[in-house]
């Protein structure tokens, strides 16, 4: 089902992904740090769907389908680095940090801060271009909205 993508998301030197590819992959992305701790928390998968709602102005039927797809994806897929980098050839620097902002709202939605999120997400930050700074702000942001 997603052998094409993950092809493009392997290839030494990915191509620009699609529009409704990229939006696949930040989204598997979302499901990935969700799942980094080990639990899938359903205050999770909650705000994931809100945020593929907000983001690519979905339906909650859309969002649901796209994060269902997004969890095969994310299943599947390569390793973060390689996963990150066809993102980050995907997406403008100034969207990168919005990423983060709504990966760090992925990551605080059921409430802690697990040390396997925050490994994940610092690897994210630099996979991604985005300063400390930025993503520090990005979080401060993520957790005043809860």
């Amino acid at each position: 089902m997603f052998t094409d993508l993950i092809r493009r998301l392997t290839a030494s030197h990915p191509e620009r992904l699609p529009e409704a590819d990229a939006r696949v992959a930040l989204a598997a992305l979302m499901v990935r740090v969700a799942r980094s701790d080990g639990h899938y928390a359903p205050a999770e998968v909650a705000r994931i769907d809100k945020c593929l709602m907000q983001r690519h102005n979905l339906s909650e039927a859309e969002a649901q389908a796209l994060r269902v797809e997004a969890e095969g994806l994310e299943a599947e897929a390569p390793d973060t680095v390689r996963f990150t980098r066809a993102i980050k050839d995907a997406v403008a620097l100034e969207d990168r940090v919005a990423v983060i902002e709504t990966l760090w709202s992925v990551a605080l939605a059921d409430g802690t801060r697990d040390s396997e999120e925050d490994t994940l997400l610092r690897l994210l930050v630099n996979l991604l271009g985005v300063s400390d700074v930025e993503s520090a702000q990005a979080r401060q942001r993520a957790e005043a909205r809860g």
